[in-house]
């Protein structure tokens, strides 16, 4: 079986290299660059499996390379901001990364967070660990104009397909399952984004922001102090 690649784009070099040595010993092969402009030539030419961006980067900053990236690909995209408060975070998440990670990080949670997106993504997850495909259950889903494919995979919109990364299925999957039902934040990060202790949600309403972009901006409703919920 084939290692998980991984991008790891870095400006300093005791993080970039302590890091990389953290994923290989945990089973992923690792193609570390110190700035935007090679992390895009790297990505081009090699197609990891999973992208980590710095969002402090020289040439290209990080928020920048993750658009170009989710310009020509669905890869997963983690994030790594030096504050938690930071807009970085935000504007990453807009620019279509999948999550993000505070530095200064523990390098178990960094795996944790690797692990848990490409669960999402239905790639093996370092050393032979392997994850589910995003959503189960099959059948045609249909909401007004909106047709959700559970088997397929495949989402239309007035009949025209729409492109959704495999965190934004993740997320409308969710929605579909329960049309109506109010779906409170953290039971999204549990459910999405795997998060099995509290986490940041921000992460939710970036996603939700960017999927109602997509599918239709009342298609989603926000129930206040509690969460959102699929317009049936």
């Amino acid at each position: 079986m084939a290692e998980t690649h991984v991008l790891f784009v870095e400006d300093d070099d005791v993080i970039r290299e302590a890091t990389q040595l953290a994923l290989e010993r945990d089973g992923f092969r690792v193609t570390a660059m110190p700035d935007g402009l090679s992390g895009l030539d790297a990505f081009r030419a090699q197609r990891p499996d999973i992208a980590l961006l710095d969002v402090m980067l020289p040439g290209m900053d990080g928020v920048s390379l993750c658009r170009r990236i989710r310009d020509e690909s669905t890869v997963p995209v983690i994030m790594l901001s030096a504050r938690a408060d930071s807009i970085d975070v935000v504007l990453g998440l807009e620019a279509g990364a999948d999550d993000y990670v505070t530095k200064p990080f523990d390098g178990s949670v960094l795996m944790a967070r690797i692990r848990a997106v490409l669960r999402r993504f239905g790639h093996a997850g370092g050393a032979g660990e392997h994850g589910d495909a995003p959503g189960d259950g099959g059948g045609l889903l249909v909401f007004g104009d909106l047709e959700v494919d559970t088997e397929g995979m495949e989402v239309r919109k007035g009949g025209q397909p729409v492109a959704l990364t495999p965190t934004e299925m993740r997320l409308l999957l969710e929605f579909s399952a329960a049309p109506g039902t109010v779906l409170s934040r953290d039971k999204l990060l549990e459910r999405v984004w795997d998060y099995g202790w509290g986490g940041d949600t921000r992460v939710v309403d970036v996603h939700v922001q960017r999927l109602r972009a997509k599918i239709g901006q009342d298609r989603i409703e926000t129930v206040r102090g509690f969460g959102y919920k699929l317009k049936s």
